[in-house]
């Protein structure tokens, strides 16, 4: 016979409240002035005692309270006390979280209490494992004591053994934090201790914690061994740090830390790093940096400041500490570049009207064996716009105003030194129609020199002022049409633009911010061949152009494009950069571009620069790239470049780029390691120089994932100068629930950065339903 009573002051039955939403991972317990008002109820096979007393359940006994429930084989309950004491079979379940033992005695209210020979399994995170005992403090505290921890999936094998485990004197589990932390641990994988732990904390979710994370261990020909124990501390939600002593046992000790900062209005970041007497290169290394981006509203405008500075001791620097360190939040400083800026800008703007205060210094790194010119320091630019939101007669227009002071070393620059003033005014009048459109637009650009030294004519200033007309057309034509069985709205958009700026002779005027633009679709229907402001292009030309699409007549995605532009040149382009010689084909080069996307699962695209008169091709670039799913994608790049006037070195290249699952070679399309043993990933990059016959840049590895672990090996080999590369083999054990144990540099973070479209196995993660577990 089932009996069933209600206990405590509500005598209506009804269910217990079910588990609330989780946040982020865990669930929240009710309030305690609802809890205090939730009836208990029990029932059983038979049920004894005194109402609102106390009552005994023996078989298949169940007690409810809120969000809490007890099954057992028998079980007491003590009403005045809230306390249950039950044996055999017994079984909780807590908001999801569900325990497993022999003996329990529980305050159950106030989930205080004990439990023998227990297992458990928590909802955020399906951690699960075993215990001798567990001691409940409270509701979001408890004690596990000889305990087992792992995220790995029990199968049905009766000799299963989970692939890691964790297994510690005492754990000790903070539900409100979602933090663990483990006494006398000792990490296994596959059965073999790995990672002996006095003391270690580890996440109940995704929360970020303060604690040690998993060290970083690697082997340098030049640097020796190297050990790496970065510290993260969480110093609010918006806030953190982290702190990365490191060992190398031929150079010696360094220290790097980072902070990070997060505002309403402003954010930001600060690094350094600095190992004293370095024992190859005796002498102390550092290096430094910080990031900040805010803004500020004010009775006269917004004002923002952006800073951007970064600092090294030495010019081996870059070579000495390439992609060096934990990898965890950027703490180490990853340094490839060169060209380090030191960058200040302050700006304010009210209306139609902005103005820019602005500081540049670069700090260049120099090899002797490739030296690099450094770009011009700007100390300082100011710059003023001016750009009204509505004039009348639907003109636009706007004026702008700069200052700049160039200042780099005179060794490496045969120029002087100057203070360059600027103003550039321009108007123009867009017709605008559904079928095409019309742009007249008049530019007037002034320009003022004055040089530290004087220039080969003698002068120490010089002045220049040049207008510049141009005339912007396109039509738009439309219509539907069939194409391999596929409906389109096919367009056919012809377009054509004409520019003039008259002749002035600037052969004498130094360069320092300006080159020649780019030749392709975006510059050809531009005023100007230089970007910057120390050239002015003399042009006479028209551009005429045609572009077709064919466009889904449902979504309006484009699935075809294909188009091609060439100038038409009046007049001679005598105005050049330095060295340079003057444009005299009346006719250009043909640019021809193409873009399928037929599917969203693949595309093409490619551009060709057609020489007519040599009947060759002086550039082509053509890309494809297939990606059918989740972690399968495929991409290829190639890349030809002739000599012309902005290429004085020829290059063919062929740049391959993946990730792809291994287990569809051997037919198993499964995409998840829950659904078979596992799965392996290949994943890459490869950068081949047909001109070279060799490889430029390779980056290769392999990836398993499986329901609990992701294990991955890299292995990387990036060139850093036309006679020196670096070669290294990275290798990460991924703990999901735990931590990452690497090897080496961080493999993760290398493959983010060189691999096209590659995404992390474990980037989509969905966290567990309230009623997952609702028993």
């Amino acid at each position: 016979m089932l009996c069933g009573a209600p206990l405590g002051a509500l005598a209506q039955a009804q269910e217990p409240a079910p588990p609330l939403q989780p946040s982020p991972g865990l669930t929240e317990a009710l309030p305690p002035a609802v809890r205090a008002q939730q009836p208990v109820f029990v029932r059983g096979d038979q049920l004894s005692g005194q109402p609102d007393i106390e009552a005994t359940i023996e078989g298949n006994a169940e007690l409810r309270r809120a969000d809490t429930l007890i099954h057992a084989d028998r079980m007491h309950y003590d009403v005045a006390a809230d306390r249950a004491r039950a044996s055999g079979n017994v079984r909780i379940n807590r908001a999801g979280n569900r325990y497993a033992g022999s003996l329990l005695d529980m305050e159950v209210d106030a989930f205080h209490g004990f439990f023998n020979e227990a297992s458990y399994r928590f909802l955020a995170n399906g951690a699960h494992g075993e215990a001798s005992r567990v001691d409940f403090i409270d509701r979001d505290h408890s004690v596990v004591h000889e305990a087992t921890y792992t995220t790995c999936e029990r199968t049905d094998e009766v000799s299963w053994q989970p692939d890691w485990v964790l297994r510690a004197r005492r754990i000790e589990l903070d539900q409100a934090e979602e933090v663990g932390r483990a006494e006398g641990a000792v990490l296994e994988f596959k059965g073999v201790p790995i990672l002996p732990v006095p003391s270690i904390t580890f996440p109940l979710s995704d929360k970020r914690k303060s604690g040690l994370l998993p060290p970083t261990v690697g082997l340098d020909t030049v640097s020796g061994v190297e050990y790496a124990q970065p510290y993260y501390w969480n110093i609010a939600p918006n806030r953190d740090a982290t702190f990365t002593p490191m060992l190398m046992t031929r150079r010696g000790v360094s220290l790097a830390g980072e902070f990070r900062y997060l505002e309403p209005t402003y954010k930001g970041e600060l690094g350094a790093q600095y190992m004293p007497g370095d024992r190859l290169r005796h002498h102390d290394r550092w290096a430094w940096r910080g990031q900040h981006n805010g803004v500020l509203d004010t009775p006269v405008g917004g004002v923002g400041l952006a800073l951007n500075i970064r600092r090294v001791s030495d010019d081996d620097y870059w070579r000495d500490f390439t992609q060096r360190g934990s990898g965890y939040s950027g703490s180490q400083m990853q340094l490839a570049e060169r060209l380090l800026p030191g960058d200040a800008i302050l700006n304010w703007g009210r209306n139609d009207h902005s103005v820019m205060l602005r500081t540049l210094k670069w700090q260049t790194l120099q090899d002797p064996f490739a030296p690099i010119a450094p770009p011009y320091d700007r100390l300082p630019q100011l710059h003023w716009r001016y750009a009204p939101g509505q004039l009348p007669a639907g003109l636009d227009a706007s004026v702008e105003a700069d200052y700049t002071h160039f200042s780099a070393d005179r060794r490496f620059y045969a120029q002087p030194n100057a203070r360059r003033s600027y103003a550039m005014a321009q108007v123009s009048r867009p017709f605008l129609a559904p079928a095409g459109f019309v742009t007249p637009r008049l530019q007037l650009h002034a320009t003022s020199y004055e040089f530290d030294a004087p220039l080969a004519n003698g002068q120490r200033s010089a002045t220049r002022t040049l207008p510049t007309f141009s005339l912007d057309s396109g039509l738009v034509f439309e219509r539907d049409a069939h194409f391999f069985g596929r409906g389109f709205l096919q367009t056919l958009e012809p377009r054509a633009f004409y520019t003039y700026t008259p002749y002035r002779d600037q052969s004498l005027l130094p360069v320092y911010d300006t080159a020649a633009t780019d030749f392709n679709f975006a510059s050809i229907y531009t005023e100007n061949a230089f970007g910057g402001n120390d050239r002015l292009a003399d042009n006479n030309l028209l551009t005429l152009g045609v572009t077709t699409r064919l466009l889904d007549p449902d979504t309006g995605a484009e699935a075809a494009r294909f188009g091609l532009a060439q100038r038409l040149r009046f007049s001679d382009q005598r105005v050049t950069m330095p060295g340079g010689s003057p444009t005299s084909e009346r006719l250009s080069d043909v640019l021809l571009g193409a873009g399928i996307n037929w599917t969203p699962q693949w595309g093409v695209d490619g551009t060709v620069q057609y020489n007519p008169k040599d009947g060759r091709s002086m550039r082509t670039t053509i890309g494809a790239r297939y990606s059918p799913g989740a972690y399968r994608t495929v991409s290829a790049a190639y890349r030809m470049q002739k000599v012309t006037d902005l290429i004085t070195e020829p290059s063919k290249q062929l740049d391959v780029g993946w990730q792809w699952p291994l287990n569809d070679l051997w037919g198993d399309r499964r995409s998840t390691p829950s659904e078979s043993a596992g799965r392996w990933y290949s994943v890459g990059r490869l950068n081949y120089s047909l001109q070279d016959r060799k490889l430029v840049d390779t980056v290769v590895g392999l990836e398993y994932e499986s329901c609990c672990w992701i294990g991955r090996v890299v292995l990387e080999r990036l060139q850093r100068s036309v006679s020196s590369s670096s070669t290294r083999v990275m290798l990460q054990l991924e703990f999901v629930g735990l931590s990452r144990l690497s090897l080496g540099a961080n493999p993760l973070a290398s493959l983010r950065q060189h691999v096209p479209r590659y995404q992390y196995l474990r980037e989509t993660v969905t966290q567990p339903s309230r009623f997952t577990q609702y028993d």
